[in-house]
This record gives C-alpha cells, structure tokens and sequence, in this order.
C-alpha cells in the first residue's frame, strides 16, 4: 500500500477531474506520467478502472468502488491536515490534566476560568487522580501535565512549583473541650493522638503517605482512626466535632479565621510540601502544554 499512496492520489486526482489533461496540471506532471501511472495501479489490482473516450474518462464499477475508499481516506487526511493548521493558527488543541480532588477546588479552579478565557479553542480534560496515579498517567503518556506535591523523584519529569502548603491538625472547640486535655499534653501530640480519632486521608493518598511518615519518625502512636478519601470531607468532619482531622491549612483558612476550627499546636511541626505542574519532558513542546505552563508562569509572575 506504501508503494501505491502517490498512484491513488493520482488515481483520486484523475477521478475527480475525468479527465487526464487536468489532472496533470493539477499534479505538475506529464499526460504520459499520469496514463502511465493509471496503467501501473490497474496492472497492480489487475482491474480496469477507467473507461477512455475522447471526452476524458469514466470510471468503470470497480473504479467506483475503489475511489469510494481512496476519497474517504483523502478526505480524512485532508481533515487531519486542517486541523494541524487550526492549531497552529487558532491554539487549538487537547490537553488532559490529572489533579487530586482538592487541589482541583483550591489550586486549579482559580486560574483555570481565566486560561479558558485567553485559550478558548483549547479542549480540556480533567481527571480527578490521587498523586500517585496522576504520576503514573504521566509516565505512560495518558495525560498531558498533572498538578502535584512535588514527587521524591523527577526522573523524565519537569516541575514547576506554585509554591508550598502547610499540612495542619485541626479540631472544633467543642471536640478539644471534650478531649480534657491539658495545653502541655495537646502541644506533646502524644496524649493527644492517643485520646483523638485521628481523620485521615486513605493509604493510598501521597498526602497520607506524607503524614505516616511523620507520625512514624516522631514515634506517634494512633489507636483511633477514620480515613476518607476527600479532603473535604475531613474538614466536614472537623467542623461537626467528628475527630481530629489534617487538613491542608491554607485550604482552611476562613474556618480557622471565624474560629470553627482550631489549629492544634505541635512542638514538631510538619515540614511544609512545595505542589507544582509536572510534565513529561518532550511534553512541554506540544502547544496546548506549552501555553498552559506559560500561561501559569505569566499569573505567578503578576
């Protein structure tokens, strides 16, 4: 079929015009290159596919049918061709984001309306992953960028940080009241993880993972807990006096301002996280990422 594309775009050309003399010009090649042509593609199929006259020509039934498939393979390159263009000139293109469900909310939400509005020929996709799968899905080229804490390792990645966040423990007044503890043992966090059901985000969570480890280094025992797989949702919980929840704080900050959450004070702080758009190298050559990145870049910068 390789060695037959330029004789069924000739084959096609011919069709279209009915006639061998303009289809030459069209082609910017000779009637004898073009008959010839014709002859080799009917030697090949061992078919007839046109009938001569002085008029032009005509094609026979198997003519019809064969440029019945070589138009539709035409047209659907033509299309494709087109749309390359459009692109080029309009910004068109795909892009497929993979971001946790809250940095979704608070994070990408705030920007995205305003990169809609100066890309609108851009096609989005957004898929609600943990970070790990987001990771995942980069590596295998299912989507284009993710939204991230930045990963222990980059490997074939790019990152670009929108700064850090700070993982908190938070409770209502009403649930501390009830926990009896003194300010000592609520800033000791021992006493207080062994009383409080703790609220976390599942296992499979790189935020969770994060928060394990640092119970585990400071030897932080937990007896009862809830795990969900919303960050919301802990700070729902949270506020209707369920447990303690860790929650991100700046993701929280109007509850803590009006006072219906309250932030535990530990004598080890959890050490911030820095988030940011990673992308798979070779990525961030195609248009639709390259404008995505530039864009966030120009809203950080401003």
């Amino acid at each position: 079929m390789e060695q037959h594309l330029s004789l069924y775009r000739i084959f096609y050309t011919v069709a279209n015009t009915g006639n061998i003399s303009q289809a030459a010009k069209q082609l910017y090649n000779s009637q004898p290159a073009i008959s010839k042509s014709i002859s080799r593609l009917e030697e090949s199929l061992g078919v007839t596919l046109f009938s001569r006259s002085s008029r032009g020509v005509t094609l026979t039934e198997e003519g019809k049918i064969l440029y019945q498939h070589v138009r539709a393979a035409f047209e659907a390159i033509d299309t494709g061709e087109e749309q390359i263009r459009r692109m080029t000139a309009l910004d068109m293109g795909n892009l497929h984001i993979g971001v946790s469900n809250t940095l979704c909310k608070f994070i990408l939400l705030p920007y995205l309306q305003a990169f809609i509005e100066a890309y609108p020929h851009i096609k989005i996709l957004i898929s609600c992953l943990s970070s790990n799968q987001t990771l995942a899905l980069l590596d295998s080229g299912k989507i284009d960028i993710g939204l991230v804490a930045h990963p222990e390792s980059l490997r074939t990645l790019d990152f670009y940080s929108l700064g850090t966040i700070q993982d908190i423990f938070v409770a209502s007044p009403a649930y501390l009241e009830n926990l009896d503890l003194k300010q000592e043992e609520m800033s000791n966090g021992r006493q207080l993880f062994e009383k409080a059901t703790l609220m976390l985000l599942d296992k499979h969570n790189m935020t969770r993972q994060y928060i394990d480890d640092y119970l585990t280094a400071n030897h932080l025992q937990t007896h009862h807990t809830i795990e969900t797989t919303s960050m919301e949702l802990l700070i729902e919980f949270a506020k209707i006096g369920l447990g303690v929840g860790c929650v991100i704080k700046e993701f929280v900050q109007e509850e803590l301002e009006k006072g219906q959450l309250i932030e535990i004070p530990l004598d080890i702080p959890i050490h911030r996280r820095e988030i940011g758009f990673t992308y798979v190298k070779k990525r961030q050559q195609e248009k639709a990422v390259q404008h995505f990145i530039d864009f966030y870049k120009s809203a950080k910068e401003n």
